[in-house]
């Protein structure tokens, strides 16, 4: 009942936006710049198949078999979905400057008391046009790049961290943090093989994947996801689920994973070298997840039963929700992602407002957090203002 609900929320919520944008559009590149009826009629039905073929795109891209002549066109509607974003906010801006230039020029008259004239049809439609194509220009140059930097290679963050009761031995121990992946039909084997590589080449001591790693069943993406089986580190590679994983079926995907040598944490912790200069790694169930489907959630008691709390510990969790309390039970380091930082621009404006720790470190008493920007992306394939990245964690004591 749950998920049936949240689907429906979801596809009521990405509807309205897409139809909003793609109304916008026609209004702007085409009943403005236009005065032929005929123009405007193709304009609008362009713009409405443009916005059925999105919908029924993502209604149907869980069921599109992985060899379907189908999977290019579902994806190009994503990159679509990018460029329209920036080209509706680029038309949105410049239209905001047309207006702001007119209303100077009738305040400046105004004030100066002389007559302002009226900006005839022909200068409108002039203008129209202009800002339609400057629109164009700006909005393809910033898709272009936002596609570029989101396959691209991702940043390495190097952060050094205090990890409160560390035992010296353990200086320098280092995690390698991968935070939202969303493999899909957009992100396969050939991103997460050279992901591989870069995290081997920087000879971590331990691999932690602190969510978000699948938008898909495990049939779909079981290949794209078996080159994890490649990743080396000392200690073995780690996962905790997120919110997308339970959309993509946390039961399947957590036994396909420990099929393929991931050790999957699900509220409960292990143990990680000697008994005496070693430390607890903690993994809890998605924060979203706790009452909405068969398993808990998140449950950082049941975590936690029958560990010693004068050891240090790591918490991994996908969402940076519950850190103060965390932290209050022994929790020295959290490792979070879920926000993306934003992903690209103007979301990386807004997402300060719905997540005040949505990206970098933060601190409460004696433990810190790190919020990952993500590994890969989420929807249209843009990263803008918020670079991929592998965190690279060296404890200290």
């Amino acid at each position: 009942m749950w998920s049936l609900f949240r689907f429906s929320t979801f596809f009521a919520v990405v509807g309205a936006v897409a139809a909003a944008v793609h109304f916008y559009l026609y209004r702007r590149l085409v009943r403005d710049t236009t005065l032929s009826h005929r123009l405007r009629l193709v304009g609008l039905m362009t713009a409405a198949w443009l916005f059925t073929l999105f919908i029924v795109c993502r209604v149907l891209q869980r069921f599109i078999p992985a060899n379907s002549f189908l999977l290019p066109l579902s994806s190009m509607t994503w990159f679509w979905m990018g460029f329209a974003t920036y080209l509706a906010f680029a038309l949105w801006t410049l239209g905001v400057l047309r207006w702001l230039v007119g209303r100077f020029r009738r305040t400046a008259g105004a004030l100066a008391k002389r007559p302002v004239q009226a900006t005839s049809a022909e200068r409108r439609l002039f203008l129209s046009r202009a800002i339609a194509g400057g629109a164009v220009l700006a909005s393809g140059g910033l898709t272009t790049y936002g596609a570029w930097r989101a396959y691209s290679a991702p940043e390495i963050s190097d952060i050094p961290v205090r990890l409160p009761r560390l035992s010296p031995k353990m200086d320098g121990f280092t995690i390698l943090q991968l935070s939202d992946i969303h493999l899909s039909d957009l992100i396969g084997r050939r991103f997460m093989d050279e992901l591989v590589r870069r995290c081997n080449a920087l000879k971590p001591d331990l691999v932690a994947i602190t969510g978000d790693l699948v938008d898909g069943s495990v049939s779909h993406l079981a290949n794209a996801a078996s080159a994890l089986m490649n990743l080396r580190s000392r200690h073995g590679t780690f996962f905790v689920t997120g919110n997308h994983d339970y959309y993509s079926g946390d039961r399947a995907w957590a036994e396909a994973l420990t099929k393929m040598g991931i050790r999957v944490l699900r509220n409960r912790f292990t143990t990680v070298g000697g008994p005496d200069a070693g430390f607890d790694l903690v993994g809890v169930d998605d924060w979203g997840a706790a009452g909405r489907y068969r398993m808990t959630g998140y449950n950082l008691d049941k975590a936690l039963a029958g560990r010693d709390p004068d050891r240090a510990a790591v918490l991994l969790a996908h969402q940076p929700a519950n850190f103060t309390v965390a932290a209050e039970r022994g929790m020295g380091l959290q490792l979070s992602g879920h926000t993306h930082g934003g992903q690209f621009f103007p979301v990386t404006a807004l997402i300060p407002l719905r997540y005040p720790r949505y990206a970098g470190l933060y601190g409460h008493g004696d433990s810190t957090l790190y919020v990952s920007r993500g590994t890969g992306f989420w929807g249209p394939p843009l990263r803008l203002g918020s670079p991929p990245e592998i965190v690279k964690v060296t404890l200290t004591s």
